[in-house]
């Protein structure tokens, strides 16, 4: 069995042990299963049942983490999209006006497109023609916008009072566990804790237990049947708007960053490139996440996306796809546990969605902001993400900050097509889409 699983993943030539790769596959699982707390709160917001939609994060992310163990065979875990899935809940079925089950058909298409793409190779080669000034002003505003939808979560952020945003005390409630369990959370990851994350939304929950904050039904058990997930729930009456194109072409892009950059950040930390410098198996890699975008929508979850919390694996020896077996089937288990996962409070998870945006601004690392051209996209699309409430409207002005800028300095040559194609397409946006 032993050498089986060695000859197919390749362990020992990648200088790791089958021990190993059962450790990182349990601390990947550690440190991204706050999804199962966080996922279902979030897509509420949207009209969805919680407990449908538990069963289906918990699925899609345990059958794409094992299709990126035996197609991709790289420790990649993947799970619903943070940022992404604030987008659909607030964006798309908010402000927008939309059914989730016309996002839901979004995402599938989404999916569909990307198993094209990626079967012809395209996609590897639009992702490389994306301004890197734009992928990394991208990533620092989804994180800030995961955090305010943390902080207004935990009921800190408000809104009148006198000024346009404002600040709730601190000292009791929900505020109050919110914010102890993200000092919590901050002391364990800077003490490199495993699971820290996971451990402290344990935490924020018990706190919350004698606010009130838990209400725990007679008969409880952390074990039982998972409820039914949707099943093709999809609404394909409103795919010719231009609405639609825009929420479509949006979830399309921001995952493109997500996926690539996990895909990047983890593959140089585990060293798993070619002798070119490329990542091991990266179409197969790709083709993984857009068969588990696909799967994911068919059962009701939002846009399924490789996992930067990977790195948490493979930064304890992880290097091959068998890490992601253990991920995947933990995954799986998990689904028997949705009381105790339904059981978390809103402000309890808000730790977890304001710390992300902290992890997040070191995606700016590297900019010389004494340059205009990089300077006002950045900042443009930083600010404009979490004050629009909207993913889209941020890449929107972004781009076409970038494009002018470009253009308006005499450095015409680095506006490739696809940025111009972009461009015109979220002009499009911001003319005729009010969210």
């Amino acid at each position: 069995m032993a050498k089986s699983l060695n000859a197919y993943f390749g362990i020992s030539e990648r200088g790791s042990t089958v021990s190993r790769e059962i450790v990182a596959g349990i601390v990947t699982f550690l440190s991204m299963v706050y999804i199962l707390a966080v996922q279902p709160g979030i897509m509420s917001a949207a009209g969805m049942d919680t407990g449908r939609v538990f069963t289906a994060t918990a699925l899609s992310a345990g059958v794409a983490t094992l299709v990126m163990a035996f197609v991709g065979r790289i420790p990649i875990a993947l799970a619903s999209g943070l940022g992404i899935n604030a987008y659909i809940a607030f964006t798309v079925c908010g402000a927008m006006g939309y059914k989730w089950e016309t996002a839901l058909t979004a995402v599938l298409i989404e999916g569909l497109l990307f198993i094209l793409l990626t079967l012809t190779g395209l996609r590897e080669l639009i992702v490389k023609a994306i301004p890197d000034v734009i992928k990394k002003a991208t990533a620092v505003g989804i994180g800030l916008f995961i955090a305010v939808v943390g902080l207004n979560n935990a009921g800190i952020l408000v809104t009148g009072g006198g000024t346009p945003i404002g600040i709730n005390p601190v000292t009791s409630g929900a505020p109050l566990v919110a914010a102890l369990g993200l000092v919590i959370l901050v002391v364990l990851y800077a003490l490199r804790v495993p699971g820290s994350v996971f451990l402290a939304i344990i935490a924020s929950t018990l706190i919350a237990i004698p606010f009130g904050l838990v209400p725990i039904p007679e008969g409880f058990s952390f074990v039982s049947k998972p409820p039914a997930p949707y099943f093709f729930d999809f609404d394909f009456t409103n795919v010719l708007s231009i609405d639609f194109v825009v929420v479509f072409f949006s979830l399309l892009f921001v995952d493109f960053f997500d996926t690539i950059s996990t895909l990047a950040g983890v593959a140089h930390q585990g060293n798993l490139l070619d002798k070119d410098g490329n990542i091991i198996n990266c179409k197969e890699a790709l083709l993984s996440d857009a068969i588990g975008t696909v799967f994911g929508s068919i059962f009701g979850a939002t846009t399924v996306t490789s996992y930067i919390e990977s790195a948490t694996g493979v930064s304890t020896g992880g290097k091959t796809g068998f890490a992601s077996v253990i991920t995947g089937v933990l995954f799986l288990a998990a689904l028997f546990l949705s009381p105790f996962f339904l059981l978390i409070p809103s402000a309890a998870t808000a730790p977890c969605l304001i710390f992300t945006g902290v992890l997040m601004l070191g995606s700016v690392t590297g900019l010389n902001f004494r340059d205009i051209d990089v300077a006002l996209p950045v900042f443009i699309t930083v600010l404009m993400i979490p004050i629009s409430y909207s993913i889209s409207t941020g890449l929107a002005w972004g781009f076409l900050s970038f494009t002018l800028v470009k253009f308006c300095t005499g450095k015409m040559n680095e506006i490739t097509i696809t940025t111009w194609a972009l461009s015109l397409i979220f002009l499009a946006k911001i003319i005729w889409v009010k969210a």
